[in-house]
């Protein structure tokens, strides 16, 4: 039970590595003039995966944590990193949503939604790490 968690997480950033490579070509497209084909469902699909993943293993580490623990909050780094992930991954969930439900030119909403999900990307990247240390110092 207490190894589910981290595995998704890294099942999660994978699929958000990938949504975030779909995205960055979009972004070369639109802003850099390379010419190259932008899978949009794909990147829709990737992206709600990779967030929705995220979202869930943020509840699944606080019961992870209950269960086992009998307590939260005590992993330092890595509990504090998730609620700072939180709203980047809300604002890049809803702004995705939208944009994917009403198709038109954009040039702002976009950048944001790009910007907050590689921020969340980054910061589930520093999971990892933090997690990594978690594993070490209460698990094994």
């Amino acid at each position: 039970m207490v190894w589910f968690h981290p595995v998704l997480q890294v099942i999660a950033t994978m699929f958000g590595i990938y949504a975030g490579y779909l995205g960055m070509e979009r972004f070369l497209s639109q802003h850099l003039g390379k010419r190259t084909q932008f899978l949009w469902q794909r990147h829709v699909l990737m992206g709600r995966v990779a967030i929705t993943l995220w979202l869930l293993g943020m509840v699944g580490g606080m019961t992870v944590a209950r269960l086992k623990w009998q307590v939260n909050f005590v992993t330092g780094d890595h509990y504090r990193t998730a609620f700072i992930m939180f709203p980047f991954l809300i604002v890049g969930l809803i702004t995705g949503i939208y944009m994917d439900r009403r198709k038109a030119r954009r040039t702002i909403l976009p950048l944001l939604h790009g910007a907050c999900n590689l921020i969340a990307l980054t910061l589930a990247l520093y999971q990892i790490v933090t997690g990594w240390h978690v594993i070490r110092d209460f698990i094994l």
